[in-house]
């Protein structure tokens, strides 16, 4: 096994069997079933719904007969990115997973520490009947990333506990108690291909970082797509374009790091598009010197042919409301330093017959997503399309008093000497649809450190798990 010898073995040990099984969204039932079979290897309490959410449920330790149930909470489904150039069928194969230093990581693929880390962490201490604790109810959700569709349908008839310590988040020592809610938007554009004859350029803006459409869309990241409608617009202007076929993102709800367009030009412009294409390149590294050094732009010719395109308007109508699309942070929370609303273009398609765009967008107030909704229908009209909305979720309001969060507080403190963050998150969790499903919930959202989540280069930081696994045992030990 490799990650044999790594310390605590046994969520490492859950880490490295969840790992062996493809769980990308809409992928999970596989993954389901291995937590069925765990539960009823364990003579455990279980139930699965049609939706393939799991809840798994442990009686208490002696001595905590009395307590009140712990909900723990996680999802199965990760985001599955690949780097450039890598050809892996992640509906096939789960993450090869690599030990570097003290970070785990997968090559060539996103890893699923967002959220394999809950799921390990919560099938060791369910694995563990010698370990203090109440009665634990597992709640391991399915479709997190794409709508939260898993906990939206999840029957909570078998759950009695009303205090919740939700394992999905990506910072050590930092206890989130409140987040954004959102939604996703799609604007969908038919169009007649017709004939176009030119010589085939093929435009990509790769090397980007990417990343967590809420927790790092403060950070300066460049979106391929958005700079991919930027590029186009410019060389529109020194030639005629006729759009083949445009690809771009992985996942709504991540940042997207390359986006590949192909189309057909006049062959005696291609020096002057050759040309503008450097000159974007230049511009575009000097305006993101500090956030995207290893940004690229590349605009490569092919042969002269003939092919069904979109016509030169209808390129000029999709290029245009690319433009237009709102990305990026909205608006900030000056008071706590948080993006307060904000959306992320994070798929982008093309082809002869027309285009797709879904937009996922975030807030914490009450009229953030109205107002991008009514800038995207404002694009959506500009441009002859269809806008849909689903995955509307609610926010996580911050509960005031909360014995739970107290508690961990003071645990957090003694263990490692110092206080922990009590902060909010401008990213969709769980906690507020749960929260609505069960009434009163008391409920905090921690975890371990996770860089770059949702991209090639997220990394679970080894030690930092390990202080986590420590912190959620002294929680539950404490609990009664």
């Amino acid at each position: 096994m490799i990650l044999d010898g790594l310390s605590p073995a046994a969520p490492f040990r859950w880490f490295e069997a969840i790992c062996a099984i493809p769980h990308g969204s809409g992928n999970t039932a596989a993954l389901s079933d291995f937590c069925v079979r765990f539960a009823a290897e364990r003579g455990l309490e279980h139930y699965r719904d049609s939706l393939g959410n799991v809840i798994l449920i442990a009686p208490a330790a002696p001595g905590y007969e009395n307590a009140a149930p712990i909900i723990l909470q996680g999802h199965l489904d990760m985001v599955c990115a690949l780097a450039p150039g890598v050809e892996k069928d992640m509906t096939a194969e789960g993450p090869e997973l690599f030990c570097d230093g003290d970070t785990l990581g997968a090559r060539g693929s996103s890893l699923g520490g967002d959220d394999g880390a809950a799921v390990a962490i919560i099938l060791a201490l369910l694995d563990d009947p010698t370990l203090p604790r109440p009665r634990l109810e597992a709640v391991l959700t399915v479709d997190e990333e794409v709508g939260m569709t898993g906990a939206r349908g999840l029957d909570v008839a078998p759950l009695r506990g009303r205090t919740m310590l939700n394992l999905d988040s990506e910072e050590e020592g930092i206890f989130t108690v409140s987040c954004a809610g959102g939604a996703r938007a799609t604007l969908r554009r038919c169009a007649a291909p017709e004939p176009a004859e030119g010589l085939l350029l093929t435009l990509g803006v790769e090397g980007l970082l990417g990343g967590h459409s809420g927790t790092e869309i403060d950070k300066g990241r460049a979106n391929a797509c958005i700079l991919l409608g930027r590029v186009l617009d410019a060389l529109r202007a020194v030639a005629p374009l006729h759009l083949l076929d445009v690809t771009g993102g992985t996942a709504d709800n991540a940042i997207p790091a390359r986006c590949q367009a192909r189309f057909l030009a006049d062959p005696e412009h291609a020096m002057a598009l050759l040309d503008e294409a450097d000159r974007l390149c230049a511009a575009l590294r000097m305006e993101y010197l500090h956030t995207e050094a290893n940004l690229r732009l590349l605009l490569e010719t092919g042969g002269v042919g003939t092919a069904q395109a979109l016509s030169e308007a209808e390129t000029g109508r999709f290029i245009a409301a690319l433009c237009a699309l709102p990305n990026g942070v909205q608006s900030m929370n000056t008071a706590l330093g948080l993006p307060e609303t904000s959306c992320n273009l994070g798929l982008l398609s093309l082809d002869a017959h027309g285009w797709t765009a879904t937009v996922s967008l975030r807030s914490s107030v009450p009229e953030g997503k109205p107002q991008l909704l009514a800038a995207l229908q404002s694009v959506s009209d500009a441009a002859g399309a269809e806008i849909e909305v689903r995955g509307d979720y609610p926010g996580w309001a911050y509960r005031a008093e909360s014995p739970l969060r107290a508690r961990m507080e003071r645990i957090y403190e003694a263990m490692f000497g110092k206080r922990a963050v009590v902060t909010a998150i401008h990213a969709g969790l769980e906690c507020g649809i749960l929260a609505e499903k069960l009434p009163g919930l008391d409920c905090v959202s921690i975890g371990p450190d996770i860089t770059d989540i949702h991209s090639p280069a997220e990394r679970l930081h080894i030690a930092s798990m390990g202080r986590t696994w420590e912190f959620v045992k002294e929680i539950l030990k404490q609990s009664r």
